[in-house]
């Protein structure tokens, strides 16, 4: 008895389609890669309900004589190639000839297509795989796509969909950064009914991304030229004090394709890290030339990753580009001294990174940061400016002591010895102690844990002092605890503000900031008004994807509430399906975070002392809202055990 057998073409095509079209936004991918590649110079996209409904592609491009629109049905049949060498020097966007099978075996499809010279047009319709229906039809010279009920024959794909808004999302994002790398094509996203990308298509990068990103952002970009050998670079960056809280409004194009690229990521990050908190980036509109036989694109199914060559290469070669294009004399006028060290710095800093080989990428940004050595790791007047920003006034308002309280005692001093000193104190030492480089095997070091839920031992904690401006560390009679500055107050104002929400103290805005969003943001904004302003935004529609901010939480300094919010829909925008309560929570402990004080943020014993009684105080002071831990024990026992005091 035989158990193999041959598949089926509309078997194949459905496997083949869940590498191809894994979303609404894959199958917008296609086609529109599809109408570049058909020298278009106007693109028109539309859809409905985050795509699942409806979309519909349409070009002005070279378009398709009958035999050529039967044939691209046909799976392989492609325009692009013709031999296996081609892939060597491949400079379409498409090369595969899967995408248009693919998609039609999941949906209800129609094509419609003419090329310059015939006088009707060719269409055809497909239904979820089935024979194609082909006829003639009047129509214009280019290609038109429409793609109904997505997956409406695959019932446990749909599931798997998020939200319509999302989907649409995806779609937005996708666009945006294709209108970015082909600034002379004019696009047009069409969503539910409303223009939500509209680009010039005049060839000048600057205007596309003013005409996505608003005026505002045309103010702080920065241009980017950079040339070695056979890389040439091009593009903008924005200044250090216009960052986003996500890496979306970074685009990278690599010979006219848009790709992800974790070296290239890290080269910009590296370029910032003196200049930007850890958790900002900046908007990137990077286009990297190389020769084509660099580079193989062919290493993922939706073409959206690049392996080249000579990787290092290409991260000295960014590294380099965005150094300089962010440290005009504008931007470093107070530096001083400092200018002259960052000329030598820099060279040293690009080959320590090429030297190591590119293992840095491969690390967390902590790890990263840990491992790095650069001497100019700090500017003063950046250093200055984000202190400036997060002065505790803001965090001793949301840690007041109450009214009532006694009067403060005097602050404890931490102990410490004058450098003069600490020769003669460390001769007193009649003991050597060796540099410990590890820990012994039999040494059991605990495992980070919450405390014991006992809120009379957590009272009862008592500041000692702080390591690295980040960690408390406290003692009682039980042991040693090192707690999170930074998560244990996000815990305390998540408690604050879910308890408080709808009547949170806000503060009216003599003048009223006109705040700009991607269209994606100004629908998430609209379908969550209320929620905005229980969590104190008062925002107003001021005009097409821009909003007028009137009021913010009294916590929230008006300047950074632009910060808060986008971060806000950042979280609400990864959310499946959610519900009203779960939108509420998430938006919350966002707010909580972005609110609470960083790391690397110096306390004073009082400050430490009003944290540790707020969070003794919280519904659950042993996690902040997003699970990680805020308190680490070492009892006693641990500590004799560590340093081997057991057993005498």
């Amino acid at each position: 008895m035989s158990f193999v057998h041959v598949l089926d073409d509309n078997t194949i095509n459905k496997i083949a389609a869940g590498e191809v079209v894994e979303r609404p936004a894959s199958v917008i991918k296609e086609l529109v890669e599809n109408a570049i590649d058909a020298h278009a110079d106007r693109i028109e996209v539309e859809i409905a309900a985050g795509g699942t409904s409806f979309m519909r592609v349409s070009d002005n491009g070279i378009g398709m004589s009958r035999q050529d629109a039967e044939l691209a049905i046909l799976r392989h049949a492609t325009s692009k190639i013709v031999k296996v060498d081609d892939l060597l020097t491949i400079g379409t966007l498409g090369f595969r000839g899967e995408a248009l099978p693919s998609i039609a075996s999941v949906s209800r499809f129609t094509l419609t297509t003419r090329q310059a010279g015939d006088e009707l047009g060719t269409e055809i319709k497909i239904s979820g795989g089935s024979l194609p229906e082909i006829g003639e039809t009047g129509c214009g010279i280019g290609t038109t796509i429409r793609v109904e009920d997505l997956f409406f024959n695959t019932p446990a794909r749909k599931k798997f969909l998020k939200t319509n808004n999302t989907e649409g999302g995806k779609i937005n994002e996708f666009i945006v950064k294709l209108a970015i790398s082909n600034p002379q094509i004019a696009f047009k996203l069409i969503n539910n009914n409303k223009m939500a990308v509209s680009t010039p298509g005049n060839g000048d990068l600057k205007d596309t991304l003013q005409s996505i990103y608003g005026g505002t952002v045309g103010s702080a970009l920065l241009p980017l030229e950079f040339e070695d050998e056979d890389i040439r670079l091009s593009g903008f960056v924005t200044k250090p004090s216009a960052i986003r809280s996500s890496r979306s409004w970074q685009t990278f194009i690599v010979n006219g394709r848009i790709i992800a690229n974790r070296a290239i990521a890290r080269a910009i990050d590296n370029a910032y890290h003196a200049l930007i908190p850890k958790t900002g980036y900046p908007l990137v509109a990077l286009n990297i030339q190389v020769p084509q036989n660099t580079v193989d694109v062919n290493v993922h199914p939706q073409k959206s990753e690049m392996k080249f060559e000579d990787e290092s290469r290409v991260f000295k070669a960014v590294y380099k580009a965005v150094l300089d294009a962010i440290r005009p004399k504008d931007e470093v006028r107070q530096l001083g001294q400092l200018g002259n060290m960052a000329a030598g710095v820099e060279q040293a800093e690009i080959d320590r990174h090429v030297a190591h080989g590119m293992q840095e990428i491969l690390l967390e940004a902590k790890d990263v940061e840990r491992a790095s050595a650069a001497p100019a790791r700090y500017v003063p007047v950046y250093e200055e400016r984000r202190q400036a920003a997060m002065q505790w006034r803001e965090a001793a308002a949301r840690m007041e002591v109450p009214k009532t309280a006694e009067p403060p005692e005097p602050e404890p001093q931490p102990v410490f010895v004058p450098e003069a000193e600490a020769e003669t104190v460390h001769e007193m030492v009649s003991v050597p102690v060796p540099e410990m480089k590890h820990v012994p095997e039999s040494v059991s070091v605990p495992e980070p844990m919450p405390v014991e839920n006992d809120r009379e031992q957590s009272c009862r904690m008592v500041p000692i002092g702080q390591v690295d401006n980040t960690y408390i560390i406290a003692q009682d009679a039980d042991g040693l605890y090192i707690v999170d500055q930074h998560a244990a107050h996000e815990r305390i104002l998540f408690d604050r503000f879910s308890a408080r929400a709808g009547e949170i103290p806000v503060q009216q805005l003599l003048v009223h900031l006109m705040l700009d969003f991607s269209s994606h943001e100004a629908e998430i904004i609209e379908n969550n008004l209320a929620m905005l302003k229980e969590l104190g935004f008062g925002l107003e529609p001021a005009g097409p994807n821009q909003f007028r901010l009137t009021e913010v939480p009294a916590d929230v300094p008006s300047g950074e509430a632009e910060d808060f919010i986008r971060e806000i829909l950042a979280s609400l925008e990864e959310l499946h399906k959610p519900s009203a309560a779960e939108l509420r929570q998430a938006a919350i402990a966002t707010a909580s975070c972005k609110a609470a004080i960083k790391a690397g943020f110096k306390l004073n014993f009082r400050q430490m002392e009003i944290l540790l009684a707020e969070l003794n105080d919280t519904a659950m002071p042993y996690t902040c809202p997003h699970g990680r831990p805020t308190i680490i024990k070492f009892s006693t026992d641990e500590l004799a055990k560590m340093f081997k005091r057991t057993g005498f």
